[in-house]
């Protein structure tokens, strides 16, 4: 089939045939014109037609022109959004990475259907429901569509197991598992915390709000909330976490659109976190949500930002139900902070510009000429969208990652520290500080030495101490747990000795 430009999709817009359905359009002249067009094509267009293909990219190439976050999302694609946004699925409850062609159980996750059954790290699974799911280049997303299904359903699922000869067989009944979005929560030291929030979904609140009494038991006085390459979330959800810390009558965001009337969000008194000190990081991967909060956490005095501009997404989409399920998310609103900054940024002259913007900027020539607002006791912050930080870290630019980033592509790394921890588990040692981190750089470069598709690591110096850390920090992490893994990779964090050295 002949492919059709994105420009005549626009022209084709199906879209209004279902924006007539929910909205009793009074404009019929430009309906029937849209129906004609596709009545013609049905009728007369030289091949056959994919109708809930080409609907899919006329609606999503129409909204795409009104703006960059307006979108379209089909039926299927919308339901694996519903559950990372609930925050749980129904599924068998594996943490999984393919290594060598094979799905390998990294650990099962604690509560869930395969941890009851005795399902293990270091598991493979070779089939499911009788398909060979070994050595045949299956992906990720092949892999979730398999093990993912009705909650109370069965699956089968034969697993090979070092040390035993034959595959294991496991009837497995798919629950509930839990999507965590707050992955750490740690002690730094004596009483600063460290709580690493990853999104913001339905049980966002509830998780963070875990994490710091548990820490606010253990001493906790100040804490550090990590925001970076957040991407936002439930606007509620980030104004209840607002709440949790400013005090009663504080603004915390308002919104503002063409046909909605300005509404103002503010804290009530129900904040259980109003007296522990605060400081935020972000960068450029922080989006929305994460926008609101550190806006209103910097707007209200409330605590210092730290880190890089982030990424400047202020637009408020409505999610209307379309009849056959599927989901139109229309931009109707923009996001503002008390101060009245618009976190919206500029568009740029198409969607690729736009989400390429946050690799290309470059803080240091930004200029943000008459962008001045005033923070509620008088400090100077910057509009131009996003948010800016108190403090700024620049990226160092003499710093090369490729090769770093070339072997975490190519799954090296993960290979190395998923059997390095393998073989530590044998040996039960107790905690990652019993480790020697220039014996594993000695074993990772013989490993890779072994594997001719592998050249010779060439690493400056603060490359080199990253690539080490970032190796105890994984194999930590499969022995130990989420938490370690932070623990580990903080030592070695420049935004978070950043936040140290101000607290301190």
């Amino acid at each position: 089939m002949k492919i059709i430009q994105p420009l005549v999709y626009a022209v084709l817009i199906s879209i209004g045939i279902f924006i007539g359905n929910i909205s009793n359009s009074e404009n019929n002249e430009h309906e029937n014109k849209i129906d004609n067009i596709l009545k013609i094509i049905d009728n007369h267009y030289v091949d056959s037609i994919n109708y809930s293909d080409f609907e899919n990219k006329t609606i999503n190439t129409f909204l795409n022109e009104l703006d960059p976050h307006s979108s379209y999302i089909s039926v299927n694609d919308y339901k694996a959004i519903e559950e990372d946004m609930n925050g749980s699925f129904s599924g068998i409850g594996v943490e999984f990475n393919i290594i060598e062609d094979s799905i390998v159980v990294i650990s099962p996750i604690e509560g869930g259907p395969s941890q009851k059954l005795g399902i293990k790290s270091g598991d493979r699974i070779i089939t499911v429901e009788d398909e060979n799911v070994a050595s045949i280049g299956v992906k990720n997303e092949t892999v979730i569509k398999l093990l993912r299904g009705e909650k109370g359903s069965e699956v089968n699922v034969k697993i090979k197991r070092r040390g035993t000869k034959d595959p294991i067989l496991f009837k497995i009944i798919r629950d509930d598992i839990p999507l965590v979005s707050v992955s750490a929560g740690i002690l730094l030291d004596d009483k600063i915390g460290y709580v690493k929030i990853n999104r913001f979904a339905a049980t966002t609140f509830n998780e963070m709000n875990k994490k710091c009494n548990k820490l606010i038991n253990q001493g906790m006085e100040k804490l550090i909330l990590d925001f970076r390459g957040n991407p936002g979330g439930y606007l509620h959800i980030s104004n209840q976490i607002c709440d949790e810390f400013l005090k009663d009558g504080e603004l915390i965001v308002f919104t503002e659109g063409r046909n909605r009337e300005r509404d103002e969000i503010y804290a009530t008194s129900n904040g259980e976190l109003e007296d522990i000190d605060i400081i935020c990081l972000i960068d450029e991967g922080s989006a929305s949500a994460s926008e609101i909060v550190s806006g209103a956490i910097q707007d209200n005095d409330r605590g210092l930002i730290i880190g890089r501009r982030s990424f400047g997404k202020g637009l408020v989409q409505e999610q209307i139900r379309l009849p056959d399920g599927s989901v139109m998310r229309l931009t109707t609103q923009r996001y503002y902070t008390p101060s009245g900054r618009c976190i919206q940024k500029d568009y740029g002259k198409n969607s690729k510009e736009y989400f390429l913007e946050q690799y290309t900027r470059n803080e240091q020539l930004q200029k943000y000429d008459s962008l001045e607002y005033k923070t509620k006791e008088g400090r100077l912050v910057y509009g131009g969208g996003g948010i800016t930080p108190d403090i700024r870290i620049d990226r160092d630019t003499t710093l090369n990652y490729f090769p770093i980033n070339k072997m975490i592509r190519d799954g090296v790394i993960n290979k190395f520290c998923f059997e390095k921890s393998e073989l530590l588990k044998k040996t039960n040692v107790k905690s990652y500080k019993n480790l020697q981190i220039t014996s594993i750089y000695e074993d990772f470069n013989n490993y890779i030495s072994n594997d001719s598709t592998n050249d010779k690591i060439k690493l400056g110096e603060k490359e080199l101490k990253y690539l080490k850390n970032m190796l105890l920090a994984n194999i930590s992490k499969n022995i130990w747990g989420e938490d370690i893994y932070y623990e580990i990779s903080c030592i070695e964090d420049e935004f978070v000795q950043t936040a140290l050295k101000q607290f301190n």
